[in-house]
């Protein structure tokens, strides 16, 4: 048999690998959901900023568009004078006119005698120096300005010069315009669809742009400041001081990360539940067996000290009787002959109790019942034990309380229950044996109690003491004789009559055993 080290150093291993197992998948999947989520992360983010750079570039492309049609020919230009440029923007609803003047400083670099003309010369730009101011006016003040029709002006292509000064014109007053007028969430909305639908991912969204952490017009319905998950700038020109964010969140996003892994997750914990499964089980099994190799040695040892003591008993008869001094003492062999006779008894009954047992586990057991009166089972029982309890000195008292007594059993196997009980109570009593045993009705049952004042039993013990083999260790295994089938065979004869068995135990102060019998009519 498998030392208990040896035993305990397996167990302590194969647990090790076990959790060392379980920490690697969780390891692994913790990984695989933090890259997902990375993942998720990059794709948004990049979505968001091309979102960004679509919508501004429109509007700076609108916005040239417009000054296009603003501009106009036949601009005179000084090479060496500061040439002034003049935008006119009316606001209908606040009747207010905004005129923007840019002037450039041109520097080694010629121009055409028409200013920005489509097919007129290129012109070359080293330097561009901007002197430019904005003015917001009442509409009719604007007549009083000297500022006249052909200063405002219109042009198509525009060259790099160009590109500079509407650039610096769109940032220093594209953000004086509300933001909901300058983008609406229809836009944002088709174009951030687009852009997820392109990284794969279509799930549902809610977005809103924010100016320096305040909410703005342009958000959708459903849109949690709290669940924001990224935000990117949005119209976030050189000058620009509203310092627009665009915020998104997705109410399903933990649900679509991990449904990118769910396959590998469900495996994964399906294989692990397995292997724990199988572990346990393993590990439960080892123990049973071990703990069965236990109590089968000492069965064993039990049995051949049940049956050693009747063999030598019958082997010193033998010899007793065979001597030529007592063969013709009639007497004499007479008693040798009825000690054979009883220890033959003794062992046959031992063999008896191991085969009742191995026919109650196979289920081959027969027994019949019949409607028997429980006090009768019980005197029937104390007869077959009484005179071992006067030979030690002891008592026995009974207390019939139940009126009702009739039940269905075996009468022979029920006997002997009762007989295995009081015989126990008899044994594991030190000094002079003293039982009681009482009945009381309790509904449609009858409840038998046989207590003695014995060394009793432990907690852990009381919870084993029907197990097969079970015999609880007292330093001495054969100073009690048995082998742990009496209460086993008792506990499997009262279940077979629908009944129930406790009981109840200390240390030093006795045990009570109650049996619980359904009554018939």
């Amino acid at each position: 048999m498998m030392s208990k080290k040896i035993f305990l150093v397996l167990v302590i291993l194969m647990s090790l690998s076990l959790m060392g197992i379980i920490f690697v998948q969780a390891y692994y999947i913790t990984n695989s959901v933090r890259n997902e989520e990375d993942q998720f992360e990059f794709k948004v983010k990049k979505a968001l900023s091309d979102v960004s750079k679509e919508i501004g570039d429109r509007e700076y492309e609108d916005y040239v568009f417009i000054l296009s049609k603003l501009m106009h020919d036949g601009v005179v230009i000084d090479t060496t004078a500061i040439l002034n440029i003049y935008i006119k923007q009316d606001n209908e609803d606040t009747n207010e006119t905004l005129i923007y003047r840019n002037g450039i400083l041109e520097e080694s670099y010629k121009l055409s005698s028409k200013l920005f003309d489509i097919g007129s010369d290129s012109t070359t730009i080293k330097r561009i120096i901007n002197n430019k101011e904005t003015r917001i006016i009442k509409t009719n003040v604007l007549d009083k300005l000297n500022i006249t029709n052909a200063m405002l002006t219109q042009f198509g292509n525009i060259t790099q010069a160009q590109d500079i000064m509407y650039r610096t014109h769109y940032e220093s007053n594209a953000h004086r315009k509300p933001i909901h007028k300058r983008v609406n969430k229809e836009e944002i909305k088709e174009l951030l669809g687009t852009k997820l639908k392109e990284s794969n991912i279509d799930i549902d969204y809610e977005f809103a742009i924010y100016s320096n952490a305040l909410a703005t017009k342009v958000k959708t319905e459903n849109f949690d400041r709290e669940q924001a998950y990224i935000s990117v700038p949005f119209f976030n020109g050189a000058k620009n001081p509203r310092n627009y964010k665009l915020l998104v969140e997705f109410p399903e996003r933990k649900k679509f990360i991990l449904s990118s892994i769910m396959t590998m997750l469900i495996l994964s914990i399906v294989f692990t539940s397995i292997i724990i499964l199988a572990y346990s089980s393993a590990l439960f099994q080892l123990i049973k067996q071990r703990q069965i190799s236990e109590i089968k040695t000492d069965f064993i040892n039990n049995m051949t000290h049940e049956f050693k003591t009747p063999i030598a008993t019958i082997n010193l008869a033998l010899d007793a009787i065979r001597n030529p001094k007592i063969i013709d003492d009639k007497e004499k062999v007479k008693r040798y002959l009825t000690m054979i006779k009883e220890e033959n008894k003794r062992m046959h009954a031992q063999v008896e109790n191991v085969l009742r047992i191995s026919k109650l586990e196979k289920n081959e057991l027969n027994i019949s019942k019949e409607q028997v009166d429980t006090h009768d089972l019980v005197e029937d029982a104390i007869t077959h034990v009484e005179l071992i309890i006067e030979d030690r000195g002891g008592t026995i008292a009974t207390d019939f309380k139940a009126e009702k007594t009739s039940v269905l059993a075996n009468e022979t196997h029920f006997t002997n229950v009762l007989v295995n009980i009081l015989d126990n109570a008899i044994k594991y009593s030190v000094e002079a044996p003293v039982i009681d045993v009482s009945t009381q009705n309790v509904g449609n049952s009858i409840l038998i109690k046989i207590k003695d004042q014995g060394s009793g039993m432990s907690k852990a013990a009381q919870k084993r003491v029907f197990e097969k083999f079970y015999r609880e260790h007292t330093g001495n295994i054969h100073n009690v004789k048995g082998h742990g089938l009496g209460l086993a065979y008792v506990k499997r004869i009262i279940d077979d009559h629908q009944g129930y068995i406790t009981v109840e135990s200390e240390k030093e102060k006795g045990s009570t055993f109650t049996i619980k019998l359904p009554l018939i009519s």
